[in-house]
This record gives structure tokens, C-alpha cells and sequence, in this order.
């Protein structure tokens, strides 16, 4: 499974959309630095959101969390098919006073700024709690979870408020242990998990729920990526070869493990095939529904298993063709870029481009093609609307 960005915002964007980031404009991180790119969103003018496909059966949703997908009012959560949004808008806040990266308050009702104690982890289940609860047991609904752990600040459950109004303070906090940290904030993460858990079952719907989990892109230095080679912001497997669990009692069989090719846009696809929801006639997907691999996931999918997936961030660009991967690092100085065989060497220590120069060079064109077409239709999209 991968995440299809290597950071927050462009995952983010495929995960809403089942569409590669590109299209919507959203390749990079929105800031809440006012002199950055903060204008700058997911325009619901253009896209067609997981929630709003959900609005079509009856599906009431809510959002609880980190959103990332634009800093102004007219980007928010309730305007991409949310019946409820409380969270933040920028890349991350404080953990006890909910202050931005660039020293602005960030905690939000809908588009109303409204601040709100306790630590964030806890906070985001304490909301999602509630909006369950105020639901009917028959009336199906979308729980969107983003949860800020474990990126920096670095704070664990019992660590003071660091930022203040205008005084944002250091970006990765004041802990010295941020290792130690880093453990609390997982460990605090995964204690809410099971509250949510917990609170489905004392509803009565656990058992009619799927529940999926996974990450928007790889781990940091701080966290493991294994054998892995690369961490967030890299286009190496590290980057955005992430762990995903999917859990639905009776359909997902119990333990069970696939290696098929997937990728977070295949989240959309899925969710909408089980809800019985028709993707947009001018919004194709690029994901795959995975409704019939989870079910069965020790049949062969080759549809799956050698399917061609793609991934640009800051100039870097990368392929998979199956299981293999052709990359082009950031800052590369030889637009040539390397080669690689996952199954052999997922760690991608062995580069094959000299043996394998006709595959190679293929793969790079297919991937330059690809980005150029994903940004053309993002630009067309933008005159039509």
C-alpha cells in the first residue's frame, strides 16, 4: 500500500478526490504562512469530494482532525460535502493551545474559528464520539479521523502548551527526547483508536462498519520506515510505502495480508463501490475500488499486482510498472534517473538502469508523459470553471 504523495496535502487531495493530486492543483504543501501559498486550496467549485459522493446515498459526514487542503473559509471541509467539521486547517497546531506553525489560532467549527481545550489526540476522538452519538443506529455515516499524531510539534499527552498568538516558538518543539516523545504521541494515538473502537461497539454498529487505517505518507527519521529506503518527503519507497489495515467483521478475512499494488486514491474508489455510489461522469478516478481484494485477498489480482502507479513531489518523479521502479530523486542530477526491481530489492539498493536500459528509459517517458498530462487537465479544469 502507498500513499499517493510523499507529504500531507497532496495525499490529502488523492484521498478526497480518488484522483491524482496534480489534477487538482494540490502537488505540494499548503502553508498557513500568509506570505507562502496559503491562498491556495481544494476548490470545491472543481472537485468532487468522498463526501459528496456519499450525500448521494443518505451518508452523513464528519471530519475531525487535520484538513491541510486550504487555509481560507471557502476551502473548508463543509464546503467539500461535510456536515461537520471541528479541527484544524494548516499542517499542524500546538497540542495543547491549537496555535499554528505561523503563530495563528487554528481550531475550527465548520469555518467559524472557535477554540476548544484539551490535547489534540484526544480531542478529535472526544469530537468524533460525539457526532456518532448524536445519530441514529440506521442512519449510515462517514467518519473522517485525521489525526495530527505523530507529527511535530513534538509533545507527548502531559507536555505544556508551546506556542502562543503571534509567538509560534520552535517547529519541532522543546522536548530534547523527541524519541521518547515521539513513543507518547504514538502511544496516546493508539489509545484513542481504541476509544473510537469502543465507542462503535457500545453503539451497536461496530460489527457494520469497516474501519481503515493508514498513513498520508512515510515515517520521519524518528519512526521506522524498516528496510525502507528514504522517510517523508522522499520519492524512494521510505516516502510513501505505508502500512494499511482495513477491518470489517464476516468480509475481510481475519489476519489475512495481500501485496497487491494499492495506493490511498483506491480508498475513494472503494468506499463509493461499497456505498453503491457512481463516480462523477467528468471525474474519472485513477483509483481502484478494492471491494473484491480485501474480500479475497489471497487470489491472484493482476489487475493489481502490475498496474502502473506514479508519484511527483519537488521535481522528483517516480513509476511503478509492477514490481518495477524507475525514480528520479529530487534534485537528481541525471534526468536519467535509477532503476529498480521492488521484489528482489525493496530497498533499493541495487540499480539496474545499465542492464535493463530499454525498460528503463521507457518507464521515464511514460512518467514524464503522465505529469504532463495530469497537469494539463488540472489547468483545463481551472479555464472551465
Amino acid at each position: 500500500f502507498h500513499s499517493s504523495g510523499a507529504v500531507c496535502s497532496p495525499t490529502r487531495a488523492g484521498l478526497m478526490t480518488g484522483r491524482y493530486q496534480h489534477r487538482a492543483g494540490i502537488e505540494g504543501v499548503v502553508y498557513a504562512n500568509p506570505n507562502r501559498n496559503r491562498h491556495h486550496g481544494l476548490n470545491p467549485a472543481q472537485e468532487y469530494t468522498l463526501a459528496e459522493g456519499l450525500q448521494t446515498k443518505g451518508y452523513r459526514s464528519g471530519m475531525f482532525g487535520k484538513w491541510h487542503l486550504g487555509y481560507e473559509p471557502q476551502y473548508n471541509p463543509i464546503q467539500h460535502g461535510f456536515d461537520q467539521f471541528i479541527g484544524y486547517v494548516s499542517g499542524n497546531v500546538d497540542y495543547q493551545s491549537h496555535i499554528d506553525q505561523a503563530g495563528f489560532e487554528d481550531w475550527w467549527f465548520a469555518d467559524t474559528l472557535k477554540p476548544q481545550s484539551g490535547y489534540v489526540t484526544k480531542l478529535i476522538t472526544d469530537n468524533a464520539i460525539a457526532f456518532m452519538d448524536q445519530h441514529p443506529n440506521d442512519q449510515p455515516f462517514l467518519l473522517y479521523l485525521a489525526h495530527e499524531a505523530p507529527h511535530y510539534p513534538y509533545q507527548g499527552p502531559e507536555d505544556p502548551a508551546l506556542r502562543k498568538v503571534g509567538t509560534p516558538g520552535a517547529t519541532l518543539g522543546e522536548r530534547k527526547d523527541r524519541k521518547v516523545a515521539y513513543k507518547e504521541m504514538i502511544e496516546s494515538l493508539d489509545h484513542e483508536i481504541g476509544r473510537t473502537r469502543k465507542a462503535l461497539a457500545d453503539k451497536g454498529v461496530l460489527d457494520n462498519t469497516y474501519i481503515i487505517f493508514f498513513s498520508d505518507n512515510g515515517a520521519t527519521s524518528l519512526g521506522s520506515n524498516g528496510d525502507l529506503r528514504g522517510h517523508k518527503g522522499r520519492l524512494w519507497e521510505g516516502g510513501h510505502r505505508v502500512p494499511c489495515i482495513i477491518w470489517k467483521p464476516g468480509v475481510v478475512p481475519a489476519g489475512s495480508v495481500t501485496d497487491a499494488l494499492t495506493i490511498s486514491m483506491d480508498i475513494t474508489a472503494t468506499v463509493w463501490d461499497l456505498a453503491g455510489v457512481s463516480a462523477h461522469p467528468q471525474r474519472p478516478l485513477d483509483g481502484k475500488s478494492l471491494a473484491q481484494l480485501i474480500q479475497n485477498p489471497d487470489k491472484a489480482w493482476p489487475e493489481f499486482q502490475y498496474r502502473r502507479l506514479y508519484w511527483e513531489f519537488q521535481n522528483g518523479l517516480a513509476m511503478r510498472d509492477g514490481d518495477w521502479k524507475w525514480i528520479r530523486p529530487r534534485n537528481a542530477k541525471q534526468q536519467a534517473g535509477e532503476f529498480y526491481h521492488l521484489r528482489l530489492d525493496v530497498g533499493e539498493t541495487q540499480e539496474l538502469s545499465e542492464a535493463e536500459p530499454d525498460r528503463a528509459e521507457s518507464m521515464r517517458r511514460q512518467a514524464e508523459r503522465w505529469l504532463k498530462e495530469v497537469r494539463n487537465n488540472a489547468t483545463l479544469q481551472a479555464e472551465k470553471n
